[in-house]
C-alpha cells in the first residue's frame, strides 16, 4: 500500500505558524512602543525634576541676594538717623488694595506714599509721650495727603513696640517679616511709627525697610521722629533685625471706616 501524504496537516501547521510569527512581530512592535513611550515620559520627568532644582535654586539665590541686600546694604536711606527734617514726603502710585474696600471719599488715599519728619514732637516730648501726640501726627498726615482730619479714626492695632536682640518665641514675635498693612489688617489706611529711640546710639540694626521693585529705601529711627505712609501695597515694609540694643517705637493707625474707629485710649 502507497504510503498515506500527510501535505494537509503539515500546511495547516505552517499556516499556524506563520500567523502565531505576525502576533509575535506585532507584540514586540507594541511593547517597543511602550518601551519608548515609558523612556520618553521618564526622561520628559527627569528634565522637568531638573528644570524644578536649577529654577528653585534660582528663585533661593535671589531671595537670599535680595535678603542681604535689604539687611546690609540698603540701596537708599531716605532719612539717616543724625538729620533733624523738616517735613520729606515721597510720592509713589496707589495700589489696588483700596478698591476692594468700601472707599470713603474725601478720607480713602488717592494719593499715597510716605513721609518723615522731626518736627511733630521734640526729642522731650517723646520721652514723656505727652497725650496730643496722637492729635499732631493725625493732623500732620491729613496736611500731607491734602484731606480732612476729622474723617480719619484712630484703629486697632494701634501700640506700644519694645525690640531687642532676643530670639523669637513665636511667629507672631518674627517682626523682620515683609509685609502689607492693609492686607494684614484691613481697617489700615494710614500707617504711622512714632519712634523713641536712637538708631546707631541705642540699638543696632531695625532700621525701617521699604521694599520698593529694584531697591529698598530705608528710614533710620531717631528719638521724636514720625514716618508715616499709606498702607497699602504701595508701601511693602519689613524691619531689620535688632542686632543689640533696644528698639522702642509707637505704632499709631487711622482708617477712614468710622465702623473700625476706636476711642483714645486712656493714660493712667
Amino acid at each position: 500500500m502507497a504510503p498515506q501524504r500527510r501535505a494537509g496537516p503539515k500546511a495547516a501547521e505552517s499556516g499556524g505558524g506563520s500567523a502565531g510569527t505576525w502576533a509575535d512581530r506585532g507584540e514586540r512592535r507594541r511593547l517597543s512602543s511602550v518601551r519608548k513611550s515609558r523612556a520618553h515620559q521618564e526622561s520628559r520627568r527627569k528634565w522637568l525634576k531638573v528644570a524644578f532644582l536649577v529654577s528653585s535654586a534660582v528663585l533661593v539665590s535671589l531671595l537670599s541676594w535680595s535678603y542681604l541686600v535689604s539687611e546690609d546694604g540698603v540701596a537708599e536711606v531716605l532719612a539717616h538717623y543724625s538729620e533733624s527734617l523738616q517735613d520729606r514726603f515721597i510720592e509713589v502710585p496707589c495700589s489696588e488694595d483700596y478698591d476692594s474696600h468700601k472707599r470713603f471719599e474725601g478720607c480713602t488715599p488717592r494719593k499715597c506714599g510716605r513721609g518723615i519728619t522731626d518736627a511733630v514732637i521734640t526729642r522731650e516730648e517723646a520721652e514723656r509721650i505727652r497725650s496730643d501726640v496722637r492729635r499732631r501726627i493725625q493732623q500732620t498726615i491729613a496736611q500731607a495727603f491734602g484731606i480732612s482730619s476729622s474723617s480719619m479714626y484712630l484703629t486697632k492695632p494701634t501700640f506700644f513696640s519694645r525690640i531687642n536682640s532676643t530670639e523669637a518665641k513665636t511667629t507672631h514675635d518674627e517682626y523682620w517679616h515683609p509685609h502689607i498693612d492693609k492686607v494684614t489688617y484691613g481697617s489700615f489706611d494710614y500707617t504711622s511709627l512714632l519712634y523713641l529711640s536712637d538708631y546707631t546710639e541705642d540699638f543696632g540694626g531695625g532700621r525701617f525697610v521699604f521694599m520698593d521693585v529694584g531697591a529698598n529705601r530705608t528710614v533710620e529711627p531717631r528719638a521724636g521722629r514720625v514716618s508715616f505712609f499709606t498702607s497699602g501695597s504701595e508701601n511693602l515694609h519689613r524691619v531689620e533685625k535688632v542686632r543689640w540694643g533696644t528698639r522702642y517705637a509707637i505704632t499709631i493707625s487711622f482708617t477712614c471706616n468710622p465702623d473700625h474707629g476706636i476711642e483714645d485710649p486712656v493714660l493712667t
